[in-house]
């Protein structure tokens, strides 16, 4: 089975995504980057996402979009209503996410795990 370029979803000018961006351009792997301010997930990514690591890892709760919200958009947080704001503020959803392999799901950078799934 072929397996796709992985594709590194985020913010341009995030730190976690430059260190991922420069990372894998140090190692050669060939990638597509695409900007969530310029094509932010649709709901199918998001659900997708989700059921591969779960919306609490998905939703940056430390980042100043979510801190910046009204109290009521932050309280009791399910599934369902963290979807509808990452669908809505797509800068709170914790970055990179990753999308690798046969349709596995990496969130956020960590030099450890990018080594195991892109070996030199």
């Amino acid at each position: 089975m072929s397996e796709h370029p992985p594709t590194l979803y985020g913010i341009p000018n995030c730190g976690s995504v430059k260190k991922a961006r420069a990372w894998l351009e140090a190692r050669g792997v060939d990638y597509r980057f695409v900007d969530f301010k310029k094509t932010p997930p649709t709901e199918t990514q998001l659900t997708v996402w989700e059921a591969k690591c779960g919306w609490e890892v998905l939703l940056n709760r430390r980042g100043t979009t979510f801190r910046g919200l009204a109290e009521g958009e932050k309280a009791e947080l399910d599934a369902a209503r963290a979807k509808a704001l990452m669908l809505k503020y797509p800068s709170i959803i914790k970055r990179p996410v990753l999308e690798h392999g046969t349709g596995d799901v990496t969130v956020g950078f960590d030099a450890a795990t990018y080594e195991a799934l892109f070996p030199a």
